[in-house]
């Protein structure tokens, strides 16, 4: 290889080392928290009989489980449900508050709170096999938020992850009979059936997975 053939294969190898770190500079800027974050979501005990597959079989509980992959410009979300009644339809939201406390229990402050800010992500469908995948992609690890400064609304994260029956009669045997909720595109959704809880290390929903722990209250690295 001559002189000239030289140079050129380095500056190649030069090119492709500077392209390597603008890579990994990006996905560094994205975020510096860990690739992946795995959670269960937790029934909404008032209504759990009319999600479950096998309401009377305390071994097949209707479960959620969500994974959420970090990528550079967005992530992905992965919802798999397993033991929920067939032909159930469902509409998943990013939400800024759960009812629930870290060990499960009813927050007794959530009531005048609500749910907070709620971003509409994807509609389930419950299978004949009792089970349902659905993948999104968006930003949601650390970074999630929604502003809107023409009421005041500083930006506000959304880092629970819930769905709700999209129709109030399939919640009617459990005993809801009160108006539509706003949660699905008709606004006229059934009530809550599956939601994430706190971390019991932050207080905050499983979307925040790098949280910086020297502030009080904790909040979220973006």
């Amino acid at each position: 290889m001559n002189a000239s053939m030289l140079r050129s294969a380095r500056r190649r190898r030069l090119a492709g080392t500077i392209l390597a770190l603008a890579a990994a500079l990006a996905r560094t800027s994205h975020a510096s928290g860990p690739d992946a974050t795995r959670f269960s979501l937790v029934p909404n005990p008032a209504f759990v009989r009319c999600l479950a597959a096998f309401p009377d079989d305390p071994s097949r509980p209707p479960s959620a489980i969500v994974t959420v992959r970090r990528g550079r410009l967005n992530d992905q979300m992965e919802v798999s449900l397993r033991n929920v009644k067939p032909g159930l339809a469902f509409d998943l939201f990013t939400v800024e508050r759960t009812p629930f406390l870290v060990d499960g229990d009813p927050d007794p402050d959530f009531q005048p709170k609500g749910f907070g800010l709620a971003w509409y992500q994807s509609d389930l469908e419950v299978r004949n096999d009792h089970r349902n995948e659905t993948t999104i992609r968006t930003v949601l690890l650390d970074q999630i938020f929604g502003l809107d400064s023409s009421v005041g609304l500083a930006p506000t994260n959304t880092f629970h992850v819930g769905f709700w029956f999209d129709a109030p009669a399939d919640a009617a045997p459990c005993g809801f009979a009160g108006a539509p909720t706003p949660f699905n595109g008709r606004h006229d959704a059934g009530p809550l059936a599956m939601i994430s809880l706190p971390d019991a290390k932050t207080n905050l929903g499983p979307l925040c997975a790098n949280p910086d722990l020297s502030t009080d209250p904790v909040r979220c690295n973006p």
